[in-house]
């Protein structure tokens, strides 16, 4: 495993980390077995920085990775989140109806002490505000999230999908470490100013997503998905945007078989070579995923690799929006 710094801080984490949210939530069945025996296979892998949220199954996440972060405390480094909540206790993906948005400093003191009491430990590595709350203004949500840390509860702050000015505002509030927002080849909005603002500031960006969902793997079937998995609601993978999308993925799995390497070690493999800066939380609740994307790792792209992916994004452009309507409402605020 190579290590990458976070931000301008000296904590040294890999260069891919492992998102969590599919082991409890969102992509259908679960395997809690499995699950944890892809925890315990990243650290056999050097993957030392994991990312979970309170909303992923209502808690359920934070509870399930506790079980191999606790013993392992001094080799994990924890990221989770907060904001997101339910008015029927029900949880369910950010655009469901009954699911909310609440930056507000009551509630993250609330948040934090069940995601601390979920993890079982006393210190959070990492603590993101899922969203930036447009009834809030930003800089009441950090200076908030910042007692945190004189605290000791929480080490450094994060946000998600953030705009430039609300990354500024929070940035002057309280250092950020940290920007995750989805970026992978399929989703560049961050080029539009805000990974450019990310590098003026030191602030590191953790694309989520850097798979765009699986959609790049070449191994989805869209029609097989079970039914309660959330992709069924986005509208690239609705029928009218498929066929073209899936067009492209044939094409992106034909080029990673010219490098040798399968369409996840590719599209890993770009994002990983957009800067050291950046570091990608593809994730998986299975070992075999997991496995095969730590390949990418090793998969060295040239300049002429870089544009050969450009033309063929180019050639043929992803269709329909990374989220449903009422989700991107919710992003860069």
């Amino acid at each position: 495993m190579k290590y990458r710094n976070l931000g301008t801080t000296s904590e040294k984490l890999s260069a891919l980390g492992l998102g969590c949210m599919g082991m409890s939530f969102a992509y259908g069945p679960t395997d809690d077995k499995e699950s944890l025996a892809t925890l315990e296979k990243a650290l056999d892998l050097g993957i030392n920085f994991w990312d979970t949220a309170d909303m992923y199954a209502n808690g359920a996440n934070e509870a399930l990775i506790s079980k191999v972060l606790v013993p392992n405390r001094n080799k994990v480094f924890i990221a989770t989140k907060f904001g997101f909540r339910f008015t029927d206790g029900i949880a369910g993906p950010s655009s469901a109806t009954g699911t909310y948005f609440d930056g507000s400093p009551a509630w993250m003191k609330v948040a934090v002490e069940q995601s601390l009491k979920r993890l079982r430990i006393d210190t959070i590595d990492l603590y993101y505000a899922h969203r930036v709350d447009p009834n809030i203004p930003i800089e009441e949500t950090v200076g908030a999230m910042a007692d945190l840390v004189r605290e000791g509860k929480v080490r450094y702050l994060g946000l998600s999908e953030a705009s430039v000015a609300s990354l500024r505002k929070a940035h002057a509030e309280h250092p950020i470490a940290a920007l995750q927002s989805e970026y992978s080849l399929l989703t560049r909005d961050v080029e539009n100013g805000i990974l450019q603002t990310t590098r003026e500031l030191g602030i590191s960006l953790v694309p989520y997503s850097p798979l765009a969902r699986g959609l790049v793997t070449n191994t989805l079937d869209v029609n097989i998905l079970a039914e309660d998995d959330f992709r069924r609601t986005l509208p690239r993978y609705q029928q009218e945007n498929i066929t073209g999308n899936n067009r492209l993925i044939a094409e992106f799995a034909a080029l990673a078989g010219t490098k040798g390497c399968t369409p996840a070690q590719l599209a890993l493999a770009w994002v990983l070579a957009q800067g050291e800066d950046i570091i990608p939380i593809p994730g998986t609740k299975k070992r075999k995923y997991l496995e095969d994307n730590v390949g990418a790792i090793e998969v060295e792209l040239t300049g002429d690799d870089l544009t050969a992916v450009d033309e063929l994004i180019r050639r043929y452009p992803i269709t329909g929006e990374r989220y449903s309507e009422g989700a991107m409402k919710m992003v860069n605020h």
